[in-house]
Formats: C-alpha cells, sequence, structure tokens
C-alpha cells in the first residue's frame, strides 16, 4: 500500500508538505503543490481515512435510521438527505429498521462505534429508549417525522394533524357523509395524528365516525385492498375513504376496481404522502403532500449546528401539508348538500 512517504520521496518534499497540501493546513506553492499532486495521481495514493478521522475528531458520516426505506416516502427522504448532506460534505449510512425496535438498538450500536458526527432518525415507534444511549453518548441528533417531546432533542416534523383534518374538509366539501379511514400503524404518531384531525373535521361537521369505518392499518400496498374488502362489508352506504399514506390509498384503489366500482363516481378515495407514483396511478390520486425536500433539508441544517457547536436550546419546526388535487375524488353518486370547502 502506498504511504505518505513514498507520495513526499516521488514530489520530491517532505511528509509535513504532503500532510498540509492533502488538509489545506498551510500555504504551499503552487509548483510545489503541482507536483505533489501529481505524486498523488501516479502511486494512486489513498489517505487513511480512519486515522484522519482521529486526528480531527470527525468521520464526516451521518447516521440515517429509517423504518422502510422499500417506502417510497422514506426512499425520497433519504435520498434527499444524501444528496443535501453530499453538498455539505458528509456521507451518510443508511440503516432500516424495518420497523423492528431490537434492530433499530443494533444499528444506533454500529452507528456510535463508527463515531458517525451526528444522527438523523425516523423511528418506527412512538418513543425510542435508544435516544438515551445517543444522548449518553453526546452524538448530536434530530428527530425527524416522529415527534419526541419528552427528549431534550431537535424534531423537525409535519403537520399531520392539520393534514388529515383537511382530508376531511375536502370530502366534505364535495357532498360526502359516509367517510371511512384507512389508519396506519398504532405505534406510529403520524398516522395517529393524521387521524386525530380527521375526526376533528367531522365532530365539528356533526358526521359520525363510528367504529367500523376506521380499518388499522400496515402502511402497506396490501393493508388498503385488505381495509377497502372489510369496510365495504361492514360499513354499507360507504362513499368516500381517507388513507393515511398513499400506498394503502392505492391498494384501496386497486381492490375497489376490482370489485367493479368506479373510482371516483361510486366511490373517492384521499391518500397522505404525495409519492412518486401517485400522480402516475389511474386515477391519479388525490393527496395530502408532505413537504419532503423541506423535512430533509431543515433536518440536515439543524443536525449540522449541533455538530458545530450550537448550544441553542431544542428546536421543534412543524412543517406545513399541501391539498393535492387529482383524479380520485369527486361528489358522491347520490349528491348530498355540499359543505364549505378547506
Amino acid at each position: 500500500m502506498t504511504t505518505i512517504r513514498d507520495v513526499a520521496k516521488q514530489a520530491g518534499v517532505s511528509v509535513s508538505t504532503v500532510s498540509h497540501v492533502l488538509n489545506g493546513t498551510r500555504f504551499v506553492e503552487p509548483s510545489t503543490e503541482a507536483r505533489v499532486r501529481t505524486a498523488i495521481s501516479a502511486l494512486n495514493y489513498r489517505p487513511n481515512s480512519i486515522a484522519r478521522s482521529l486526528r480531527r475528531r470527525s468521520t464526516s458520516t451521518i447516521g440515517l435510521l429509517v423504518p422502510d426505506n422499500s417506502n417510497p416516502f422514506f426512499a425520497e427522504v433519504a435520498r434527499l438527505i444524501e444528496d443535501i448532506g453530499f453538498e455539505h460534505g458528509y456521507n451518510v449510512i443508511l440503516c432500516n429498521s424495518d420497523g423492528l425496535p431490537a434492530r433499530e438498538a443494533a444499528y444506533i450500536d454500529v452507528l456510535l462505534s463508527k463515531q458517525v458526527d451526528g444522527l438523523l432518525t425516523i423511528s418506527a415507534g412512538n418513543h425510542p429508549d435508544f435516544l438515551d444511549a445517543v444522548l449518553k453518548a453526546g452524538m448530536p441528533v434530530v428527530v425527524v417525522d416522529r415527534a419526541a417531546d419528552e427528549w431534550p432533542v431537535d424534531q423537525v416534523l409535519v403537520d399531520n394533524e392539520t393534514g388529515g383534518y383537511v382530508a376531511a374538509r375536502y370530502l366534505m366539501g364535495l357532498g360526502h357523509q359516509r367517510i371511512a379511514c384507512i389508519a396506519g400503524p398504532r405505534a406510529a404518531t403520524p398516522s395517529a395524528r393524521r387521524l386525530v384531525g380527521f375526526r376533528r373535521a367531522l365532530d365539528e361537521a356533526g358526521i359520525a365516525l363510528p367504529d367500523v369505518a376506521v380499518f388499522g392499518g400496515d402502511f402497506h400496498y396490501n393493508g388498503g385492498v385488505l381495509a377497502v374488502k372489510a369496510l365495504l362489508d361492514q360499513y354499507p352506504g360507504l362513499t368516500a375513504v381517507f388513507a393515511t399514506n398513499d400506498r394503502m390509498a392505492l391498494g384501496a384503489i386497486s381492490a375497489l376496481q376490482r370489485a367493479g366500482l368506479r373510482v371516483p363516481a361510486d366511490l373517492s378515495v384521499i391518500g397522505f404522502d404525495n409519492i412518486p407514483q401517485s400522480a402516475a396511478f389511474f386515477p391519479a390520486l388525490t393527496t395530502i403532500a408532505q413537504p419532503v425536500e423541506a423535512l430533509a433539508r431543515e433536518s440536515l441544517r439543524l443536525l449540522i449546528e449541533r455538530i458545530n457547536g450550537s448550544a441553542a436550546a431544542p428546536t421543534r419546526l412543524n412543517l406545513e401539508t399541501q391539498l393535492i388535487e387529482r383524479e380520485s375524488c369527486a361528489a358522491p353518486a347520490v349528491a348530498l348538500p355540499a359543505r364549505e370547502r378547506p
């Protein structure tokens, strides 16, 4: 393996001069720097990143923990964080917990042992215990898309409750009154908040949401399929469905079509996330869009500030959602008085 001494010998300079060229720690004459870089290229020299990290006490890496990287929403968040992190000189180590707390804890141990500079976490559950280990280790951390108010950490969240509220108001504005909800896992706080906002809008309008009209899904496509089969059986007269993520909404549309029902002529469907597939599906999905780019950019901004030694009090950001109207919602087949639209 080529060493820094080999480079110095090839360029006819001292080891310290090669080090200054590599690290930019002191001015080096342009002609001398050119000889050093020519030698580096000729010898195919690669600096020892582990040794450099120990000297600098920085690895220029960030850990990103997500619950399911097969979910298009999390995949998009991860890609944006990777791209934006690269712009700021950081490499991102992606860890997929698959929704398992034990796997989350194992990945945290790995990231701590690798001495990453900071951690962005989208936890599988409500309030992960592994944050204790992260905070005790003194690692900067930002919690993304999951509320963790009892922990002294920065949080970047989405206003899921208002998103659910807007979804219900939109359906009621079209004239729907028998509306069902395909909720996500109970441990997932975003889904729970979307259901809270959805219920609040219906309560304000005096419209009932019986227990049989709420199906506990799993955020997967097949979860939407199973939900529709159950809802059609247990909630007759249903005219609209709110799914708390787009994958379940797309599964719901597919199941309705296979049951011989037309979307939106017979039954309307609205989702949440605005994943890329939602615009390409038929009919194109009306949905509540999450601010994915802002979520990624603000999370990284706060984490880099912590890495750089910010002493500010923990920050909680709550980003707004947006209604995206497409083709999957319409007035019910039996027209009812339209309510004020959001």
